[in-house]
Protein backbone atom coordinates (compact mmCIF):
# COMPACT_ATOMS: atom_id res chain seq x y z
CA UNK A 1 0.00 0.00 0.00
CA UNK A 2 1.36 3.70 -1.10
CA UNK A 3 -0.01 6.63 0.87
CA UNK A 4 0.38 10.18 0.11
CA UNK A 5 0.99 11.72 3.52
CA UNK A 6 0.88 15.59 1.55
CA UNK A 7 -1.70 17.23 4.11
CA UNK A 8 -2.32 15.02 5.89
CA UNK A 9 -2.43 14.84 9.75
CA UNK A 10 0.52 12.54 11.34
CA UNK A 11 -1.68 11.22 14.54
CA UNK A 12 -4.38 10.17 12.09
CA UNK A 13 -2.10 9.13 9.23
CA UNK A 14 0.05 7.29 12.42
CA UNK A 15 -3.35 5.08 14.12
CA UNK A 16 -4.26 4.21 9.94
CA UNK A 17 -0.85 2.45 9.39
CA UNK A 18 -0.21 1.18 12.40
CA UNK A 19 -3.07 -0.85 12.13
CA UNK A 20 -2.65 -2.29 8.62
CA UNK A 21 1.12 -3.03 9.77
CA UNK A 22 -0.32 -4.94 12.16
CA UNK A 23 -2.80 -6.98 10.09
CA UNK A 24 0.90 -7.76 7.91
CA UNK A 25 0.77 -5.23 5.18
CA UNK A 26 3.10 -3.70 4.04
CA UNK A 27 3.07 0.24 3.88
CA UNK A 28 5.07 2.38 1.74
CA UNK A 29 4.21 6.72 2.88
CA UNK A 30 5.61 9.17 0.88
CA UNK A 31 5.77 12.80 1.19
CA UNK A 32 6.79 12.46 4.97
CA UNK A 33 7.56 15.99 4.71
CA UNK A 34 4.32 18.03 4.17
CA UNK A 35 2.77 15.54 6.44
CA UNK A 36 0.42 18.13 9.34
CA UNK A 37 1.21 18.17 13.12
CA UNK A 38 -1.65 19.66 14.39
CA UNK A 39 -2.09 21.64 18.30
CA UNK A 40 -1.22 24.86 20.06
CA UNK A 41 1.81 26.44 17.86
CA UNK A 42 3.65 26.92 21.30
CA UNK A 43 2.90 23.43 23.36
CA UNK A 44 4.24 21.81 20.30
CA UNK A 45 7.61 23.87 19.42
CA UNK A 46 7.58 23.57 23.67
CA UNK A 47 7.40 19.57 24.06
CA UNK A 48 10.23 19.20 20.84
CA UNK A 49 12.48 21.25 22.08
CA UNK A 50 12.37 20.07 25.97
CA UNK A 51 13.06 16.48 24.47
CA UNK A 52 16.14 18.01 22.07
CA UNK A 53 18.02 19.45 24.59
CA UNK A 54 17.20 16.62 27.60
CA UNK A 55 20.42 14.72 28.01
CA UNK A 56 23.94 14.72 26.17
CA UNK A 57 24.61 14.47 22.52
CA UNK A 58 26.50 11.74 23.02
CA UNK A 59 24.29 9.16 25.21
CA UNK A 60 20.93 10.41 23.84
CA UNK A 61 17.39 10.48 24.03
CA UNK A 62 18.30 10.92 20.35
CA UNK A 63 15.63 12.71 18.71
CA UNK A 64 14.81 12.89 14.93
CA UNK A 65 15.37 16.03 12.87
CA UNK A 66 14.35 14.85 9.28
CA UNK A 67 10.80 14.53 8.01
CA UNK A 68 10.91 10.92 7.27
CA UNK A 69 12.42 9.95 10.23
CA UNK A 70 10.21 12.00 12.52
CA UNK A 71 7.26 10.22 11.07
CA UNK A 72 8.29 7.01 11.28
CA UNK A 73 9.29 7.34 15.12
CA UNK A 74 5.37 8.73 15.79
CA UNK A 75 4.68 5.37 14.36
CA UNK A 76 6.56 3.29 16.23
CA UNK A 77 5.22 4.79 19.23
CA UNK A 78 1.53 3.01 18.43
CA UNK A 79 2.91 0.21 17.83
CA UNK A 80 4.22 -2.77 20.12
CA UNK A 81 7.76 -2.54 19.61
CA UNK A 82 8.92 -4.48 21.78
CA UNK A 83 7.41 -7.20 20.93
CA UNK A 84 7.85 -9.63 18.01
CA UNK A 85 4.50 -8.58 16.44
CA UNK A 86 5.52 -4.99 16.49
CA UNK A 87 8.67 -5.57 15.53
CA UNK A 88 8.30 -7.35 12.35
CA UNK A 89 4.62 -4.76 11.52
CA UNK A 90 7.29 -1.90 12.14
CA UNK A 91 9.82 -3.68 9.42
CA UNK A 92 6.91 -3.58 7.12
CA UNK A 93 6.61 0.44 7.10
CA UNK A 94 8.79 2.71 5.10
CA UNK A 95 9.18 6.41 5.00
CA UNK A 96 10.39 8.91 2.15
CA UNK A 97 10.42 12.34 1.67
CA UNK A 98 9.43 13.09 -1.77
CA UNK A 99 8.34 10.08 -4.30
CA UNK A 100 11.25 7.48 -4.95
CA UNK A 101 12.11 6.36 -8.27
Amino acid sequence: MIIDANNLILGRLGTFVAKNALLGEKIDIVNCENAVVTGDKYDIFGRYDKRLHRGTPAKGPFTRKMPDRFVKRAIRGMLPYKRERGREAFKNIKCYMGVPD
